[in-house]
């Protein structure tokens, strides 16, 4: 297996954390879980082989361009074949300038792209099988996503509003400092909550707690501290906060987590 990031371009590093690269040439099946991220992706298949994801009672194959809505509870997957795939990684807030709808729609769904966006979706999958070269594939995704980003300038205000939020909320999640956040941007709490629903599929608390999972998650991978020293680092209130949260999002306790840390685990937190 092979993890490779890539750098957005300077008109796009706003609103992009990273292309990634994901290639796998083991033709065995492959299950694994996929934890909340706080990020939505879209994800181009170029390979021959097939993804599925557990949905209801049972594994569903996943679309060629798949849409990553907020993952917010362990999400069972299973690979057969050999895969090639291209994935934008966009930040919390950054989907929703290149989507029309509320992004809270997609929450723990993988969606066709195609019944999102149209049928330029399945055109950029085409020229995206069609064309060799890593740096090629990520500029015709640059092109893709800046006319996308230019066809929605309109909604530049309020999703600028809802970045500075979710920074303000990174530095303290109190109720009390979400009062203050809306205030300084005169609005209504619950009007926050909503604007931050439309434009990530996340609350505030939700925002909150993914970001402190993930922050947990990588400390974790290094093996290097006690749990009680990452929760307090983290901000839980203590220990026992600390591994409800992670089971809630891993489905693991943090020691368990590290006794089964999967291939794709240890290519993303190396």
């Amino acid at each position: 297996m092979e993890f490779k990031q890539f750098v957005p371009s300077d008109t796009l590093k706003p609103y992009i954390r990273h292309y990634y690269i994901f290639k796998s040439d083991v033709d065995s099946v492959f299950e694994d879980v996929v934890f909340p991220s706080g990020d939505m992706e879209v994800i181009f298949n170029l390979g021959n082989g097939s993804w599925e994801s557990f949905v209801g009672d049972r594994f569903k194959k996943t679309p060629k361009v798949e849409l990553w809505g907020q993952i917010t509870k362990p999400l069972s997957i299973r690979s057969t074949g050999k895969h090639t795939m291209l994935g934008i990684k966009f930040y919390t807030h950054s989907a929703s300038y290149f989507f029309n709808e509320q992004m809270g729609l997609f929450n723990d769904c993988i969606t066709d792209l195609q019944a999102v966006i149209g049928g330029s979706a399945n055109t950029i999958h085409q020229k995206l099988l069609e064309t060799e070269g890593e740096q090629n594939r990520i500029d015709l995704l640059e092109a893709f996503l800046l006319k996308r980003l230019i066809s929605h300038e309109k909604k530049s205000f309020h999703i600028t509003k809802v970045a500075d939020i979710l920074n303000s909320i990174l530095k303290d999640a109190s109720v009390s400092n979400i009062t203050t956040i809306a205030s300084r941007h005169n609005i209504t709490t619950r009007y926050l909550q909503r604007l931050l629903q439309q434009h990530t599929g996340l609350s505030p608390k939700s925002y909150d707690k993914i970001n402190r999972f993930q922050q947990s998650l990588k400390m974790i991978s290094k093996n290097d501290q006690p749990f009680t020293a990452i929760a307090y680092a983290c901000g839980y209130f203590d220990q026992s906060h600390f591994i409800r949260d992670f089971k809630s999002f891993t489905g693991l306790t943090p020691s368990s987590y590290l006794d089964n840390l999967t291939p794709v685990n240890q290519l993303l937190f190396p």
